[in-house]
């Protein structure tokens, strides 16, 4: 299950990818360790200004259902985290060109 909250409208869909990635991350992660994952959920929030102003305080927290013990869980968050691509992206920053 995948949550977001911003304050405009455009920026849902970033914020429902971001979490939409971790989900995927974390199911992919958990099967390397032979984790049992029954659910996760995410809640992802971030700011939007005034048009052409970047987005800002993307914070997420995300809640693993799994009959693994908890330090398990909380170590496999923890080192989706660190190796989420597309989270890695965003945090590194990038380079986006238009071409004509």
């Amino acid at each position: 299950m995948v949550w977001f909250w911003i304050g405009h409208q455009w920026g849902e869909l970033l914020l429902l990818s971001l979490a939409t990635c971790f989900c995927n991350d974390i199911y992919r992660e958990a099967g390397k360790r032979n984790l049992v994952v029954s659910g996760v959920e995410v809640v992802f929030t971030g700011e939007f200004g005034a048009d052409g102003e970047p987005g800002s305080n993307f914070t997420y927290t995300t809640n693993v259902t799994s009959d693994a013990p908890a330090a398990e869980i909380e170590a496999l968050i923890k080192h989706t985290d660190q190796i989420a691509e597309v989270h890695n992206t965003l945090r590194k920053g990038l380079s986006i060109r238009l071409t004509v």
